[in-house]
């Protein structure tokens, strides 16, 4: 028994030794993998390949791994601007890449001044004697309006385009509460201030639908002012206005109708391009494949090229999403994140601040810590300014009132300055199923707000005080920072959104410029000279584990998924989905006081990406059928 006994521990220490073993391997191979990076010997020239399979952003959002787990969903790629624009402008200048390809057949969109934006850096390689490619299976606003930069538009025959112009409809559910015996309390300042419209009413209100109008129609002029001006062949007018007579004139090939539009240059496949980029920039010795063509990819060509560095810093706080109460964020302004950042950066001898916004508002309370936390700066004697992306309206405006100057684009939306809060009450709905409520009150507030039993009088006044009341700190916000009077701001308010051109006209916005141009006042406001300097965008750094994270579980099938008729279909539904949940957490969600702007257009993966994909499955459907 000695002798089994010493053979039974002799063995129980060699599978210790062995765990061991395994296990150091284990945590060493995941420190190998968490501290990766991609590698700069991975730059190879030839052309810089801008495969955009998700959509444009001004600030990617955090990966949750134990969302993506609990959904069994991947996240979609996101692509920030500010990355797109550097590297294309570094191709421009480096003659190791002699092309750049646009790879829009999985292009979800982004805004409109961030497509602008990298359109103009394509333009500037295009300068630089350099071509341009684009290829896709189908294009949709989004994707046209990027590729009319390029020199070479190709599509697949098989595939088609269209051009749909913004707009659309949304839902509206007065009809359906009254059925369900729920009142939704609304309390809100402003003839303009829509986004509660959906529980008041069954249709659009006039004033709501003459503000959607000169919206909407202000973009779309920008929109077709861009195009136009990039590829002059585009017949965007009969393509936009006709569509049916426009398809019918080359027999119903969708395709073959781009053609001959002008929103295309070349009809071929995958292959056929990429033998066309391979016969530009040379074939690939390394590919087995014959075509195959040299190429740089963008994560390796950002990691080569590093971020802009050397002299004095200014720093870049970004505020993008929905504004809201505590930490969210990144792709999200929480309010506590971004006064925490701001404050953090008290004491980075910070030369001065650009405030970036990509945001439609939201919480009231959020937004004014941003505004305070950015007031520091300021009492520090740190120059301000503020410089709007696609939107910065509503909650997104009352973040840049501390600003010494703002800048925004005309295809900037802002505006939006009114506040509403929604509450629901089922004290109807409770009685017509036999739920009765009743008490004993010792004020008029006690038990108060009661969604089961009703609001007292005293409630509503109260709660409409306050609604109006903050309506009124935020007219003297803007009055302070637009030196103008309270009244001159009312009457340009009242949560009326605006384009950048008739923000400008009308004193909500200093000049056009984008953030460069912000970044450029900012330096000379502190007194550095061109070349000394450099921005330093706060908390924007991902972590080695949050890149293997991005590597990992960022899956591109959705979108693939989404290109045939069955998936447009699913993906239909499930935006009909998103807009419903995203209402009635409106709706029950108790966020307090907000400043949000609804008509804003969605940006990302939202309103923009169901529109693209509908029009692409349709091209894709129209096009197949020929």
């Amino acid at each position: 028994m000695k002798f089994a006994g010493r053979i039974w521990r002799l063995l129980v220490g060699i599978k210790d030794g062995l765990v061991l073993v395994f296990m150091l391997g284990f945590f060493g191979l995941l420190f190998a993998v968490l501290t990766a990076r991609p590698s700069p010997a991975q730059v190879r020239g030839g052309a810089l390949v801008l495969n955009l399979d998700g959509y444009v952003v001004e600030e990617r959002q955090r990966i949750d791994p134990f969302q993506a787990f609990l959904t069994q969903q991947a996240p979609i790629a996101e692509y920030q601007a500010r990355d797109l624009i550097r590297a294309i402008d570094a191709a421009a200048s480096d003659d190791r890449i002699t092309a750049v390809v646009l790879d829009l057949d999985s292009f979800l969109g982004g805004g409109q001044v961030h497509l602008t934006a990298i359109g103009d850096a394509l333009d500037r390689v295009r300068a630089a004697k350099k071509p341009v490619l684009a290829f896709a299976t189908a294009y949709a606003n989004d994707s046209v309006l990027l590729a009319s930069h390029a020199s070479e538009i190709w599509l697949d025959p098989m595939g088609g385009a269209m051009v749909a112009g913004p707009g659309g409809t949304r839902l509206y559910y007065k009809s359906l509460l009254d059925r369900l015996n729920v009142d939704a309390k609304v309390y809100r300042v402003g003839t303009y201030k829509s986004a509660v419209e959906p529980y008041l009413a069954d249709q659009m209100s006039d004033a709501a639908r003459e503000n959607y109008e000169a919206l909407y129609g202000a973009l779309w002029g920008e929109w077709q002012a861009d195009v136009e001006k990039a590829r002059p062949q585009a017949r965007i007018t009969a393509i936009a206005n006709r569509p049916a007579e426009w398809v019918a004139s080359a027999g119903g090939d969708i395709a073959r109708a781009a053609l001959a539009g002008g929103l295309v240059d070349k009809l071929g496949s995958r292959d056929d391009f990429d033998a066309r980029v391979a016969k530009i920039v040379g074939a690939d010795e390394w590919s087995n494949r014959p075509d195959t063509p040299v190429t740089t990819d963008l994560d390796s060509w950002l990691e080569h090229i590093g971020e802009p560095s050397g002299g004095a810093e200014i720093g870049v706080i970004t505020i993008a999403g929905e504004i809201v109460d505590g930490d969210a964020g990144p792709g999200t302004a929480g309010g506590q994140r971004i006064a925490d950042l701001l404050d953090d950066a008290l004491g980075q001898n910070l030369h001065g601040l650009v405030v970036r916004v990509d945001s439609p508002g939201g919480s009231v309370l959020a937004s004014e810590q941003i505004r305070r936390a950015i007031l520091r700066h300021k009492a520090a004697g740190t120059p301000v300014a503020v410089s709007m992306a696609n939107v910065a309206a509503s909650g997104g405006y009352w973040v840049s009132t501390p600003a010494d100057r703002i800048f925004a684009e005309p295809d900037t939306v802002t505006g939006s300055i009114g506040i509403f809060a929604v509450i629901p009450v089922f004290d109807r709905a409770a009685k017509s199923i036999g739920i009765n409520t009743d008490g004993v009150r010792t004020t008029p507030l006690s038990g108060q707000p009661d969604i089961l039993g009703g609001f007292t009088p005293e409630t509503d006044q109260v709660i409409q005080a306050g609604v109006e009341n903050g309506y009124r700190k935020f007219l003297s916000r803007v009055a302070s920072s637009r030196n103008m009077t309270v009244a001159q701001v009312d009457r340009i308010a009242q949560g009326r959104v605006w384009d950048g051109g008739a923000a400008r006209q009308i004193g909500l916005v200093d000049q056009y410029g984008d953030i460069d141009e912000a970044l450029a006042w900012t330096a000379q406001k502190a007194g550095l000279e061109q070349g000394s300097w450099h921005p330093l965008y706060l908390g924007s750094s991902e972590t080695t584990y949050e890149t293997i994270l991005r590597q990992l579980l960022v899956d591109d099938s959705q979108v693939e998924a989404r290109r045939d008729v069955a998936g447009l279909v699913s993906a239909r539904q499930r935006a009909l989905g998103a807009q419903l949940g995203a209402d009635l957490e409106r709706l029950m969600g108790s966020a307090g006081m907000q400043a949000y702007c609804l008509e804003c257009p969605a940006t990302g993966a939202k309103t923009a990406t169901i529109q693209q994909t509908w029009w692409k499955g349709l091209a894709i459907l129209l096009g197949a059928a020929n």
